[in-house]
């Protein structure tokens, strides 16, 4: 299972990029590959759809992207091809609105998105993805906000100066990383 990927972008294809990794090229399926740059170093977020017959990598540049992407495709009759359309011509708050107001005009202007599946995906998805839930923590500081949180901090508090610390470093610096974020 990959979380991200770290490279240079080799080539632009028309619903794809190369992403050059320790020597070897990814082909990594994006819904915009235009708004990368060829030579240009890029952090992608990945989802490794495996198949009987295809093992393929879609990409995301944002782990807010990636969220969405998972609960999209948890949707029937939605597959990855066609839920990484959506970030193609729309953003995760613009989709997300669009399921919880059950807006079917707009859900309906993405490629192969019919009434069918619009509908769908309001009854599988509406109240059940907003943008904090789409915002997840990553993982591997899940530590660091069981500690913050038995300290009294609130989640929200905790989620914006995540991204400030280097989830490599060993707990207690990360601790106290956070805590000085905190006391500002």
């Amino acid at each position: 299972m990959f979380k991200y990927m770290k490279g240079l972008v080799t080539e632009l294809g028309p619903n794809y990029i190369v992403l050059e990794c320790n020597n070897i090229g990814y082909l990594i399926y994006v819904a915009n590959p235009f708004s990368y740059e060829e030579g240009k170093e890029y952090k992608v977020y990945l989802y490794n759809n495996v198949k009987e017959d295809e093992n393929s990598l879609y990409g995301f540049k944002t782990q807010d992207e990636l969220n969405l992407f998972l609960k999209l495709i948890g949707v029937k009759g939605l597959g990855p091809k066609m839920a990484n359309t959506f970030f193609a011509m729309g953003s995760v708050s613009g989709i997300v609105d669009a399921i919880n107001r059950e807006n079917i005009l707009y859900l309906t202007k993405f490629p192969k998105i019919g009434e069918k599946i619009a509908k769908q995906m309001i009854l599988d998805l509406k109240g059940k993805v907003t943008a904090e839930t789409i915002e997840e923590v990553d993982n591997s500081t899940d530590d660091l906000v069981a500690v913050l949180e038995s300290l009294g901090y609130k989640s929200a508090e905790i989620k914006k100066i995540l991204k400030d610390i280097d989830n490599s470093l060993p707990i207690e610096t990360q601790v106290k990383e956070a805590l000085k974020l905190l006391l500002k």
